[in-house]
């Protein structure tokens, strides 16, 4: 059976605890009520939340040959997302981030670069990866050798043949411009945060970020605001800003990458934009109301009936 995503970019593995108050002095011990493992990044989240949401999902990283690996790769396959895409690179270890979760949901990290920074996508497996009707790629910013130029080929080989194509980034700053705007004329749907996009560009509102992005290229800007909701711009001429959620917040790791999920599972189902929007959203309010990059995710039809059960912050 066909693909219908595959998931390009960042794969981590998250060690998180929660709830953690202060690092102890010395040798000494804290003790806390939680510490779980999960596949993480801005790709390794977004495919385990495209997967528990009944796509089927292609996972196309790399990971090293360590313990790491095995237990990322036995996860992914656990959750039945095709792991044959996936490469193990001797020599380095598998990306990794031990994440100290505050009890505001705040979560300070200490992180291995790791294989992602040695990962690239060699032609021999275009056909394999370009077959899916939609093609993410996640992670720019931590991809030191596809970041760049190599990027931007993926992006335009995968609109040659087609697909749609979705984009997030992480640890966005002015200079990572330069890498991200020759990639906007390749891609449908740019995914970033708010505070990246406003980064990016210069720009200090939703809507002069969005025409500035549009303006270089980009089909539609789609920006996660926050507590203050989503902000949808399409180069058609739509806008749209839809509210948050209320939601007591546990742990906010993995939010941004299961918002992307949210997102190509609705465009997958072919919702109207403010739908898929609420989607995306109640997708990203469910993992924020657990500890990890999918807590709280069951279902595509668990996920539709919190869209009709969650409240809205008022405007």
């Amino acid at each position: 059976m066909a693909h219908d995503v595959s998931v390009i970019g960042l794969y981590i593995l998250d060690v998180l605890g929660c709830p953690v108050t202060k690092i102890p002095d010395g040798g000494n011990v804290e003790f806390i009520e939680q510490i779980r493992l999960t596949v993480a990044g801005t790709a390794g989240g977004t495919v385990v939340d495209t997967a528990k949401l009944g796509l089927n999902s292609l996972a196309v990283g790399a990971v090293g040959n360590d313990e790491k690996a095995d237990w990322v790769l036995s996860t992914l396959d656990g959750f039945g997302i095709d792991t044959s895409a996936m490469q193990r690179i001797e020599g380095v270890p598998t990306s990794a981030t031990i994440l100290n979760v505050r009890p505001n949901g705040e979560r300070p990290a200490l992180h291995v670069r790791g294989a992602s920074d040695h990962f690239d996508l060699p032609p021999d497996l275009y056909e394999k990866v370009f077959e899916a009707p939609i093609v993410h790629l996640g992670g720019t910013g931590l991809l030191r050798k596809l970041d760049g130029a190599p990027s931007r080929v993926l992006l335009e080989e995968a609109k040659k043949r087609g697909c749609t194509t979705t984009f997030d980034l992480i640890a966005a700053t002015a200079e990572t411009a330069a890498i991200v705007e020759p990639m906007l004329p390749y891609i449908d749907y740019f995914m970033p945060s708010i505070e990246e996009a406003m980064d990016m560009s210069g720009k200090s509102t939703p809507q002069d970020c969005a025409d500035h992005y549009i303006g270089k290229g980009a089909t539609c800007c789609v920006f996660t605001l926050g507590s203050d909701g989503a902000y949808y711009a399409h180069a058609d001429g739509t806008r749209l800003k839809v509210p948050a959620y209320e939601i007591d917040v546990v742990d906010t790791t993995g939010c941004g990458d299961a918002f992307d999920a949210g997102f190509i599972c609705a465009l997958h189902h072919k919702m109207q934009p403010e739908d898929a929007i609420g989607f995306a959203q109640a997708t990203a309010a469910l993992v924020a109301t657990g500890l990890g990059s999918d807590a709280g995710i069951v279902s595509f039809e668990d996920t539709l009936r919190q869209t009709e059960s969650l409240k809205r912050k008022p405007v």
